[in-house]
């Protein structure tokens, strides 16, 4: 998968444009305007159930527009070269529909980050039987045991707390989360019963994942909370409601308005959260003005989209810009970072000082989670497996906060934990769940009050129960 997406270091078009209306427009009146204009028939998503329409729709017509983004989606046809002008001179923004592909799941025997996990598990090795003789403190040795049945992932975000002291009672009841991804595997056995409420985008293709990308990524940011087959736990918000996107082909890749179009089905339904683990190649400066405006917008409405910053770079050597559409200022760009909190040697990084800043960073090498059958589970390395993890962490977060849109933003990246590494590479830090500290009383009759005198400094009287018979009781 990597090899087909190093062929692909160009930006591609479709053919197809995306019109960016002007801020506050009416759907029906930029409709007349623009078919006043341009001659063009266009429609609104308003005109479809749950304003979800496919390829076929969209080729019945000379374009879409998006209710919710303010977004046309325009099909390529000789009278639309003679319009873009005019719709220049209206406020609007024209730009080309780019292709995009599900970022590639890289090769997780590349000897970098093997030998990365190799080094970890064995330094877990020496400190569980004895033989570390650094420093270590033993009640953090003592929970690591306690917790061995997660992923590593999930231990170092706090999903599952590696301290005794600290649990975690959140699950993400009540939140919506969608994947836009390549689809799902309905036939998951670790899914059975749960409810999945999806559409696919492609034209021809269910959304049944062909691919198994979409598969794994879901299950990361919304797996289970056990499991009868897997090794161990992977699965975050496992009480969210899963909404799922088709906008990749089984081949893993897609159109911007096929994107666009998820976008406004998730907003639509009123997801919460939005992940995306794709990207299209961008060179030079610049973002789409398009995607900006589309998750501007979405925050606006309460719905937070959080999109990968690529597999681009060769570490040390080269650091590749964050690609498409993670680079828009209001979409949360994710780096990867390994078992050892290093950046990962592929992860993106935040190149221009304005815009394209890599926002916060999660687990992305070595991450366990669900696939397509008859694999059923995979560890795979890449921003694509970082970016859930901060997908289900927003969802925990949104159920204890009650925060959404740019407020569960600033949660996510004020709670981070800080990393000894560039901002430029991780953001605000690594993506933290939410916890809670345990109670721990001791019963009184263990510790009897009258067998511990309290000794009273007569300038400061207190009253006869004593405060450490309070504090207890």
């Amino acid at each position: 998968m990597s090899k087909t997406l190093k062929k692909e270091e160009k930006v591609e078009y479709t053919g197809r444009y995306l019109v960016l209306l002007p801020e506050g427009s009416n759907t029906s009146d930029s409709i007349n305007q623009i078919n006043s204009i341009s001659g063009l028939n266009l429609k609104s998503s308003l005109e479809f159930e749950n304003e979800f329409f496919t390829d076929k729709d969209l080729a019945k017509t000379d374009g879409i527009i998006l209710d919710k983004l303010g977004i046309a989606i325009v099909n390529e046809k000789p009278k639309i070269e003679n319009s873009i002008s005019s719709f220049g001179e209206n406020d609007m923004i024209v730009e080309k529909e780019r292709v995009v592909y599900a970022i590639g799941m890289l090769d997780e025997s590349t000897q970098n980050y093997v030998e990365g996990y190799r080094d970890a598990v064995n330094q877990m090795t020496n400190v569980l039987v004895g033989t570390e003789t650094e420093d270590y403190d033993y009640e953090e040795q003592e929970s690591e045991v306690e917790s061995v049945g997660a992923t590593w992932g999930l231990k170092a975000t706090n999903v599952v707390p590696t301290s005794f002291l600290r649990y975690n009672p959140y699950n993400g009841a009540g939140i919506k989360v969608a994947i836009l991804d390549t689809g799902f595997d309905f036939h998951h056995p670790d899914f059975a019963g749960r409810p999945v409420v999806h559409q696919s985008f492609i034209s021809g293709e269910s959304t049944q994942d062909g691919h198994g990308h979409g598969t794994h990524c879901t299950g990361t940011a919304c797996g289970p909370s056990s499991s009868p087959s897997a090794t161990e736990r992977y699965g975050i918000a496992y009480a969210a409601s899963i909404y799922i996107g088709k906008v990749l082909s089984n081949g893993g890749s897609g159109g911007d308005g096929g994107i666009l179009a998820g976008i406004n089905w998730a907003i639509a339904n009123r997801c919460d959260v939005v992940s995306m683990s794709l990207r299209g190649f961008v060179t030079g400066a610049g973002y789409s003005a398009v995607f900006e405006t589309a998750a501007a917008r979405a925050l606006a409405q309460g719905t937070l989209i959080i999109a990968a910053a690529g597999n681009d770079s060769a570490r040390p050597g080269t650091v590749r810009q964050v690609m498409h559409p993670a680079n828009c200022p209001s979409i949360m760009a994710v780096g990867a970072v390994d078992v050892n909190m290093n950046v990962a040697a592929f992860s993106n990084g935040g190149l221009y000082p304005t815009y394209g800043a890599v926002d916060i960073a999660a687990p992305g090498v070595n991450v366990y989670s669900s696939t397509k059958l008859p694999t059923k589970y995979a560890s795979w390395n890449g921003t694509s497996m970082a970016t859930p993890h901060v997908a289900g962490i927003a969802a925990l977060w949104a159920q204890a906060s009650g925060l959404r849109g740019i407020n569960l933003w600033r949660k996510l990246t004020s709670t981070a934990k800080a990393l000894s590494l560039p901002g430029r590479d991780v953001g605000a830090g690594l993506v933290q769940a939410p916890t809670k500290t345990r109670f721990i009383k001791y019963p009184i009759d263990r510790f009897p009050i009258d067998k511990f005198p309290i000794l009273v400094n007569p300038k400061f009287p207190i009253d006869p129960i004593g405060p450490i018979e309070k504090i207890i009781r």
